[in-house]
């Protein structure tokens, strides 16, 4: 990509807005609450990963949560993360601050998933133009928490979907103004979808290697 092309993509798709988190929201918890999702095993693994599917959702909103929280201080931490006390239920799971009640089941899960997520919404939403919030990848303005949080909603709901036997498809539009914002380097003439799931290690595209690893730009691009 020539720095050309780096400096009008962002501009050619747009921006990622708080509707569009609101819209990636919506579109997962509805995925999460068919009765197919109600009636899964939701301790299979979720895809490839090594954590369950109810782990996975678990730690969705756990994402959702720090993301909202990291936004909230006037100063916030230059080189970490609020300091919220996270913990591991057993070793190789999830180091999550939010946990659902095992007893309410899938339902009372996706409740705390979408409750998590409204919270990011809503400090995209009201955040200033200045306000930033610290991640290792680049301290990130508003904008740049709402498309983590895409990122984190699409590719997990990916992992979810084949967990839990479900179809899934992120929306072309919403996951080009996340590719443009985060991902810099992908691929631009190529279904949006598929390359955001190619550019966090989930899928493959014609003529291109899968990354072995995979990072997201977050900071905001002068």
């Amino acid at each position: 990509m020539t720095d050309h092309e780096h400096a009008q993509l962002p501009d050619a798709v747009g921006p990622v807005t708080a509707d569009d988190l609101a819209e990636g929201v919506r579109l997962v918890v509805a995925l999460l609450s068919g009765p197919d999702a109600a009636a899964a095993d939701w301790d299979r693994p979720a895809g490839t990963l090594e954590w369950s599917c109810w782990e996975t959702a678990e730690h969705l909103a756990d994402d959702l949560f720090s993301y909202a929280a990291q936004l909230g201080p006037q100063s916030p931490p230059a080189a970490g993360f609020v300091p919220f006390r996270y913990r591991r239920e057993a070793p190789g799971k999830p180091a999550n601050a939010v946990f659902a009640q095992r007893e309410a089941g899938p339902q009372g899960l996706v409740q705390v998933l979408e409750a998590c997520g409204a919270l990011l919404v809503a400090m995209v939403r009201t955040a200033r133009p200045q306000d930033r919030a610290f991640h290792g990848c680049g301290t990130a303005d508003a904008e740049g928490s709402a498309a983590m949080g895409l990122v984190e909603l699409f590719a997990h709901a990916h992992d979810l979907a084949l967990g839990l036997d479900l179809d899934w498809t992120a929306p072309a539009d919403i996951s080009a103004r996340v590719l443009a914002r985060l991902f810099p380097a992908a691929p631009t003439g190529t279904d949006p979808w598929p390359t955001l799931r190619w550019a966090t290690g989930r899928g493959d595209l014609p003529g291109r290697e899968r990354p072995a690893e995979w990072r997201w730009y977050s900071a905001p691009r002068d």
